[in-house]
């Protein structure tokens, strides 16, 4: 992926004095001092032809020597400018010194560095690369082109010097994606770039012909996940960040395709190869599936793997990080990993699904914590909090021995809204439609169609609740099962497995409850809920219990009411819980449109 500087001999009548005087020459090879001046022909930066620039424009990088006037040339300690002279197609140069020139002192090889630009100030120096903040001028991106050849060895009869670009070459082709019907008048910039040298952080493209956008910049790696590409079009500001780190090596030319989504880029290929026409390596490239705004801590998730790879950042230690989906996600066929692992790395952000769905949501695992998240918030901390998320089709199997699994969650300590849940959960501790075990702060306006299935806390909606754990405005519509421990104390409900929080109000519960096996434990089952240690105002069931709560703490007159439909019908229990949802300054409330209440926020 470099591009050389062919110098063969210079001209003929240095080839003819070298013929003529070999005879001459010591037998060390010394030449005559002064006789044979160094003079170097080069051949053009590349093979593509190229519309001709204005002579004031250093146009090395559209692969001719227009524009390029002089070269330091370095050998030994000393620096000396030499003079370019291009012919007449710009595509090969003679590189030569009137006055006080090098000359070859044997035909030993000799060691030569050269550059161009160099600073006339101090040409001694090679300059660091140092590119243009705004390349939307043609002049401008000419002029951020850096070339050498670095301690090359020439040979006298062959003086060939290899020269190379030192600055990266970037071309961003757009397309119009979903939502646009063109792209014309876009403004694209490299952003997150190296500041090293002075360099800019930011680079305003060139349009270089329709709809393709290039840049220079200064070799450097851009980080996986970092804003890359910004699209400024319709009123709209869209960026790309690479799933991989992004190495921009001197000498390559790197071609991106982006198509402009409504949501955000997406990129369809890159190919990665020669300076001027891109041709070489080439295959497809993924973004990351996500739009990151650092002022806010956000990842706005777009795909199935901008949600897998958000996952993967909390897990690995970004815990307090935002998440927001843009679209409707499909995990199907994918394996998924729970958003936050355990205790000490819980998630603490905020997720807001948008009301969007994810489909296909797949867990089979035999750590403790299994669901969207395993393990949300933490004691003590006021965050974490998952809201306006449908789950669909899910399908959730933590084989742990103390294992905790909701659609949801498997554990929390976080705040719960707007979430739905359809599919089936399997685990063995704590099991619930939305949450495995809710230990403080609120489930609110959540539901459930899910087949639940546990060993000792098992509900439709939570398969436990303690502490400061609210439940409003919830319901079940799933079957539960419980698999009954032959040793331990069991609870299960179609709402709530084991209820010791601190009010629950306004819902209700539909599945069946059944079990399998026998224990000389305790074993309590309910259709609405199993254990029972608190408030319970306005809720009803209908299923196939015969009672609502199969243990009630003495003292407590929970407000749990059978639907029978005759003295309690469905109308009935939706005025009594938009009542109680009212009075609790609730925004939530039911209405009956079909066979069985829905939930609504004002």
């Amino acid at each position: 992926m470099r591009h050389r500087l062919f110098i063969p001999a210079a001209t003929a009548l240095l080839f003819a004095l070298a013929a003529c005087t070999q005879d001459e020459l010591a037998g060390d090879n010394r030449l005559p001092e002064g006789e044979y001046p160094v003079v170097i022909r080069a051949t053009g930066l590349s093979v593509e032809a190229t519309p001709l620039a204005a002579s004031s424009t250093r146009a090395a990088v559209d692969g001719d020597w227009q524009g390029v006037t002089s070269v330091a040339l370095k050998m030994g300690d000393a620096v000396k400018e030499y003079t370019v002279t291009a012919s007449t197609d710009f595509k090969s140069a003679t590189l030569s010194r009137e006055n006080d020139p090098y000359y070859w002192t044997s035909r030993d090889p000799i060691t030569i560095s050269a550059w161009w630009p160099f600073d006339n100030a101090d040409i001694t120096q090679m300059p660091a690369v140092k590119v243009a903040e705004d390349q939307s001028k043609l002049a401008d991106f000419q002029n951020s082109d850096f070339i050498s050849a670095e301690n090359r060895k020439v040979e006298f009869n062959n003086p060939t010097l290899e020269f190379t670009h030192r600055t990266a070459r970037m071309a961003i082709e757009l397309k119009p994606g979903t939502g646009f019907t063109s792209v014309a008048g876009a403004t694209v910039s490299l952003v997150s770039l190296s500041a090293d040298n002075g360099n800019p952080t930011a680079i305003k493209t060139y349009n270089a012909s329709g709809n393709t956008y290039e840049a220079l910049t200064a070799p450097q790696t851009v980080a996986a996940g970092k804003q890359f590409i910004r699209v400024e079009l319709g009123g709209g500001t869209f960026y790309f960040c690479p799933q991989n780190n992004v190495v921009l090596e001197a000498g390559s030319r790197y071609i991106y395709t982006v198509k402009v989504n409504a949501t955000g880029l997406t990129l369809e290929g890159c190919t990665i190869g020669e300076w001027a026409d891109g041709g070489g390596e080439s295959g497809t490239a993924e973004d990351l599936g996500y739009i990151y705004d650092s002022n806010t801590k956000t990842y706005t998730v777009y795909n199935a793997d901008g949600l897998m790879n958000v996952a993967e950042l909390v897990n690995g230690g970004k815990t307090d990080i935002n998440i927001t989906l843009d679209k409707n996600i499909d995990l199907t066929g994918k394996g998924w990993t729970p958003i936050g692992t355990d205790y000490d790395n819980s998630y603490t952000g905020t997720f807001d699904g948008g009301g969007h769905t994810i489909t296909g949501l797949t867990v089979t695992t035999n750590d403790e914590y299994a669901g969207l998240f395993g393990y949300l918030g933490n004691f003590g901390n006021a965050a974490g909090t998952v809201k306006n998320v449908v789950m669909d089709g899910i399908q959730i199997t933590c084989n742990h021995r103390l294992g905790y699994a909701g659609g949801v969650a498997g554990f929390s300590w976080g705040t719960i809204e707007n979430c739905s849940v359809s599919g089936s959960i399997s685990g063995t501790v704590s099991v619930g439609g939305v949450v495995g075990a809710q230990r403080d702060r609120s489930i609110t306006g959540c539901s459930s169609s899910a087949t639940v299935k546990g060993t000792l806390n098992v509900g439709g909606v939570a398969g436990q609740t303690s502490f400061g754990a609210t439940l409003t405005a919830c319901y079940a519509t799933g079957n539960v099962i419980i698999e009954i421990d032959r040793t331990q104390n069991i609870s299960g409900g179609g709402l709530v497995g084991f209820n010791d929080g601190i009010s629950l109000l306004s819902c209700y519960a539909t599945g069946n409850v059944t079990s399998t096996g026998s224990g000389t434990g305790n074993v309590h089952i309910g259709g609405f809920l199993g254990d029972n240690y608190t408030t319970v105002t306005a809720c009803y069931w209908k299923n196939n219990q015969e009672r609502g709560i199969g243990y009630n703490k003495e003292g407590i007159a929970p407000e749990a009411t059978n639907v029978d439909g005759t003295s309690v019908t469905w109308q009935n229990a939706v005025d009594a819980m938009n009542t109680a949802l009212q009075n609790a300054g609730s925004e939530w409330r039911y209405e009956l449109n079909g066979a069985l209440p829905t939930l609504r926020k004002l």
